[in-house]
């Protein structure tokens, strides 16, 4: 039997068994092999359960003290608990699913042995649907006796008839995998052969430290890690190369642009702006087009660059495209545009879904004659109607909301490559930043503006509500304004969290002397842009809102804002949120909602944001927690989905790998040598797999 035999012949399985595999996606033989464990269980001995320690996955063995629940209630059986001592201490099951018959398995002064994730309640340890090991398990070497594999859950195939079948699977076939990396490589990576590496991230050694198997830092599961790491590294390297090739128009700048664009600036650059300006300028006067990501906390003054760049291609007669992700922020960057260009012949065109059919159309016309040398809009100038005469750069805010399709949709606008300049104002852990835009080069503007000051930021419970609405009230008295974010448009059955349409009705009848407005994602944006321009103009004290006034929006007068349920949100969605305030000349707070009953995990975390203001700071803590999928939407940035490698923990591998890779790529760009065939079979499965999952 082959490693590509349907997996129903595998000794235990047969038709029935092989059908629920088929469900997990698990058909042949090589599909049980890379059915890896979530975890392990260090099962080599038996542990005193005075000596637990919280979060160990280890079997202890006692005699039952009580069995309580397990017989039926209304809603189906009531949680089963089972106490056992064991003369150092005593130790708490429960199980919360369950068939009614396992209430039997327990009796008052049985010796029985269990197996789960300690943990505590009330200072008892407990373990939650804990394995039971009858005597025939402690006798069989798979279950007991070793460190033990703990797969995901397969529907209809019990826990340990599955860990039986990967034995036979893991014992016959593992050794019929074939490196696809030549021994330099494995070498350098420090990781073993695959074959190796196979059989024991299923059934690790006896001798092996079962914390880093459970971490999933041992040398095998870094062979798994590396590969995946290795195939990320090598499209960004393609990638990166094929833009090399590319020719772009050179747009070097001159000393009279630079002086006219020094004359009206509203204020002095910072030595940061001014750094990242010039690396700008530098690569715009090179006839391969710029790719640079440009990254800048919350008020640090993107804007000024993008504009900066935008009148070096109008010196030189280009047409320059200005995207954002939502009108209200391509409104604010059309007219911050137009003030600073006030007085100089630069013809600016705005254009997005919120202008009337014949606005849109008459901006398309400008566009496509060359009328209008900066072209500001949102998804709008992609459409396929719209053609530019000569675009040279493009220019594209908020990055994390567009993916490698529409960065490469706007190329395709131009009759050559253009310049792009990608910015974000989520500040990206520079692990993530090398991984996700690998292709661009990146610049960092990490110093505020001069007088900017810093937003204070409180985590507020629901017993002090009513002190946040005094400190509302103040700051509306002092000419302030007030936004108030919560995470749900309406009320739902499915959760008691506040809503925006409720809340901006208490706060109504809450604030009767003051104008409250409702803006969220389910509005016209016509409604929008007329709810935004009433808080912009002060006819709006208070802007109940979802999280649409994330991105871009600049109200100077706000000086306060409310997060309810903050504790939902991620780390730096909070502080791209808290950056709507503190953009004016007066002390600034920023008040995170949540309930008592949160507990201290959500306290810990939110008060990084008590603490710092630094939104790189916040990013490392938030990629930490979340994980890279989660913050920065992996799967649209066009790299391959990543299952065992983790950006945080793994980036020392990510540094080794982008080294193998460029030395690599130097050596043999196309794989043509004989001892890359392997390598290059494994990138083809890889792309293969990556475009399976995106269907």
């Amino acid at each position: 039997m082959t490693a590509q035999h349907p997996i129903q012949f595998v000794k235990g399985v047969g038709p029935r068994i092989a059908g629920k595999l088929a469900a997990r996606g698990i058909l042949t033989v090589q599909d049980a092999l890379y059915f890896f464990p979530r975890g392990y269980e260090d099962r080599r001995s038996v542990i005193p359960i005075r000596a637990l320690a919280p979060g160990q996955n280890v079997p202890v063995r006692g005699k039952v003290l009580s069995v309580q629940g397990g017989e039926p209630g209304y809603r189906g059986p009531k949680v089963l608990t089972v106490t056992i001592a064991d003369g150092t201490g005593r130790i708490v099951a429960k199980w919360f699913r369950f068939h009614p018959s396992l209430a039997e398995r327990f009796r008052v002064g049985k010796t029985v042995t269990l197996c789960g994730a300690a943990r505590w309640f009330r200072f008892l340890p407990e373990m939650h649907h804990p394995e039971i090991l009858s005597e025939e398990d402690e006798a069989d070497p798979i279950h007991f006796g070793r460190i033990v594999p703990v797969y995901p859950e397969v529907a209809g195939v019990p826990a340990k008839l599955l860990r039986r079948i990967q034995w036979e699977v893991v014992h016959r076939h593992a050794d019929t995998e074939q490196e696809c990396f030549p021994g330099w490589i494995l070498e350098r990576a420090g990781v073993p052969p695959l074959r190796e590496s196979l059989a024991a991230i299923h059934f690790p050694q006896d001798d092996a430290d079962a914390a880093r198997f459970r971490d999933f830092s041992s040398p095998q599961q870094m062979r798994l890690v590396f590969g995946e790491i290795f195939s990320l590294q090598w499209a960004i390297a393609v990638r990166r190369a094929g833009m090399e090739r590319e020719r772009s128009t050179p747009l070097p700048w001159d000393r009279e642009i630079v002086e006219e664009i020094k004359r009206r600036l509203p204020f002095r650059l910072t030595e940061a702006q001014r750094r990242v300006v010039n690396e700008i300028l530098k690569d715009l006067g090179n006839p391969h087009p710029m790719h640079r990501l440009l990254q800048g906390d919350v008020g640090s003054g993107k804007t000024i660059v993008a504009w900066i760049a935008s009148m070096v291609a109008w010196r030189h007669g280009v047409q320059t495209a200005v995207m954002a992700p939502t009108e209200i922020l391509a409104e604010q960057h059309h007219q911050r545009f137009a003030a600073l260009s006030e007085g100089l012949p630069v013809r600016m065109t705005l254009l997005s879904a919120a202008l009337p059919p014949k606005d849109r159309e008459e901006a398309r016309k400008r566009i496509r004659a060359g009328d209008a040398d900066i072209a500001i809009g949102t998804h709008a100038l992609l459409q396929e109607s719209v053609e530019f005469r000569n675009l040279a750069l493009g220019i594209i805010d908020e990055q994390h909301r567009f993916g490698v399709l529409q960065r490469a949709a706007l190329r395709n606008k131009a009759r050559s490559s253009p310049h792009l300049l990608v910015m974000t104002a989520t500040p990206i852990p520079r692990t993530l930043a090398i991984t996700l835009y690998g292709d661009l080069d990146v610049s960092v503007i990490d110093q505020m503006p001069h007088g900017r000051l810093p937003v204070r930021t409180r985590v507020v419970e629901e017993r002090e509500r009513q002190w946040v609405f005094e400190e509302i009230r103040g700051e509306l008295s002092r000419g302030g304004r007030c936004y108030i974010v919560l995470p749900l448009v309406e009320e739902s059955e499915r959760t008691d969290l506040r809503d925006a349409t409720r809340t901006a009705e208490r706060m109504r009848e809450t604030f009767p002397e003051t104008g409250v407005g409702l803006l969220h994602g389910r509005m016209k944006a016509e409604e929008k842009e007329s709810v935004m321009r009433r808080f912009k103009g002060g006819a709006l004290g208070i802007l109940v809102s979802t999280t649409v006034v994330e991105v871009g929006v600049d109200v100077p007068e706000a000086t306060i804002m409310v997060i309810e349920h903050a504790d939902r949100f991620g780390l730096s969605q909070l502080h791209q949120l808290r950056g709507r305030v503190g953009r004016g000349t007066r002390p600034s707070a920023c008040y995170l909602m949540v309930r008592e009953e949160q507990g201290e995990d959500a306290r810990t975390r939110l008060a990084i944001m008590e603490e710092s203001t630094d939104g790189f700071r916040i990013a490392e803590a938030d990629l930490k927690l979340r994980g890279p999928g989660d913050f920065a939407g992996v799967r649209q940035s066009g790299i391959p989905d990543l299952v065992f490698a983790d950006l945080v923990r793994d980036a020392g591998m990510l540094r080794v790998a982008r080294e193998i890779v460029a030395d690599l790529y130097r050596r043999d760009p196309g794989l043509g040598a004989p001892e890359h065939d392997g390598i290059r079979r494994f990138l083809a499965r890889r792309e293969a797999a990556s475009s399976r999952a995106m269907e």
